[in-house]
């Protein structure tokens, strides 16, 4: 009895022709979902942070300083709201002076860090060189100028202007602005409000 004749599988055959359109298609595919959504910015995938906008506004500084680097000793304060007392600093004032020190040195500057005390002090929660407590502070002037601003604020960000003024004649040395979008801030966890 003879077996009978197995069936052999079809077997798809696939052009070079085909395959190219078939791959040309796949890749149209993903470039479509790719760039899908671009019609919205999503704040939540971006890469920028507070220190990308202050070196920024440091490098606006340095270009247009009208004075050496050798020849100022830059002290950093407070950023303040531009309100009537221009005496309110907020976390996101403090940050920028603090992040300003280091770009100022970084760019050549002699940044002079005022709140250094005389001595340093030592108690039950650790050693410090910090104080706010102006008796403790240095008695002569130490720097020839002064890097502060201002911050108004917007209902997406926040708009920072900075300046280096000269302490003795008080005559602007350099100066630069920009805005800083609200979903960097809140990246950040940066607290608007002083209080």
């Amino acid at each position: 009895m003879a077996e009978p004749a197995k069936s052999e599988p079809e077997q798809t055959v696939v052009s070079n022709l085909d395959f190219n359109q078939i791959m040309a298609q796949m890749q149209q595919n993903d470039e479509q979902e790719q760039y899908a959504d671009t019609t919205q910015f999503n704040p939540n995938k971006h890469h920028k942070s507070l220190v990308n906008y202050v070196e920024q506004m440091a490098l606006d500084l340095t270009d247009t300083m009208q004075v050496a680097p050798q020849d100022a000793a830059i002290a950093v304060t407070s950023f303040v709201d531009l309100d009537a007392s221009l005496t309110t600093a907020s976390q996101l004032g403090n940050q920028l002076s603090e992040t300003f020190i280091h770009q100022l040195q970084k760019f050549g500057y002699s940044a002079v860090d005022f709140k250094t005390a005389n001595l340093i002090t030592v108690n039950d929660q650790g050693d410090f060189a910090f104080t706010r407590n102006t008796r403790k502070l240095a008695g002569t002037n130490i720097a020839s100028h002064v890097l502060s601003g201002t911050l108004i604020y917007r209902a997406d960000g926040v708009v920072i202007n900075a300046r280096v003024i000269n302490i003795e004649n008080k005559r602007l040395a350099a100066s630069s602005r920009t805005f800083i979008p609200l979903y960097v801030l809140n990246k950040e966890d940066i607290y608007l409000s002083s209080n």
